[in-house]
């Protein structure tokens, strides 16, 4: 690690992100967020050298994004067992062969699972290693997180006439905008 000493860099408005430009001097700068911040040129330049280029970083949030379903999580684990054909992972989803075969042809087009043929019969199991580990790196993640105590539903007390009905969060009704007269 090189002892070279932060460069401080003035940033402008961010009108990708809409931030307005905090307020020059006074209290309001001072706890302006991001009104400056410390940038380490040689780290960077290191880093961006070893990025990944945009058609990897594509393919791989499609990846993500396929194994992003819950259906197909457990299609995967079932096919992370054993090979399996369709009316065996229909039973073991609990989908329909139709649901199941529509999940499967997804993965097959990411290439995540692989098909083979037996006669009439259609077997279906992991790709390769990478998407195993892929899977068994996950679900490490998963198992080795402290599972965390379920929060109490927040309530609010309502303002209707008994006032003391109260109502979990997640029922309450959000008002509308309005649309503007013209």
């Amino acid at each position: 690690m090189t002892n070279e000493a932060p460069r401080r860099i003035r940033l402008g408005p961010d009108p990708a992100h809409g931030r307005p430009k905090p307020a020059s001097g006074g209290a309001a700068a001072a706890h302006a967020a991001c009104a400056a911040f410390h940038a380490h040129p040689s780290k960077i330049a290191r880093v961006r050298r070893h990025q990944l280029d945009e058609r990897s970083c594509g393919a791989l949030a499609e990846i993500f994004k396929v194994l992003g379903d819950l259906t197909r999580v457990r299609i995967l684990d079932a096919l992370a067992q054993a090979e399996l054909c369709v009316c065996d992972l229909a039973a073991l989803v609990g989908l329909s062969e139709s649901a199941v075969s529509h999940q499967l042809r997804l993965l097959r087009g990411m290439r995540v699972v692989r098909a083979r043929r037996a006669g009439r019969m259609v077997f279906y199991a992991l790709d390769d290693e990478h998407i195993c580990g892929l899977f068994e790196q996950g679900l490490g993640h998963v198992e080795e997180t402290a599972p965390r105590a379920p929060s109490p539903p927040r309530v609010r007390r309502s303002s209707g006439r008994g006032g003391a009905e109260r109502v979990p969060v997640s029922r309450r009704r959000v008002p509308r905008p309005r649309a503007a007269k013209a």
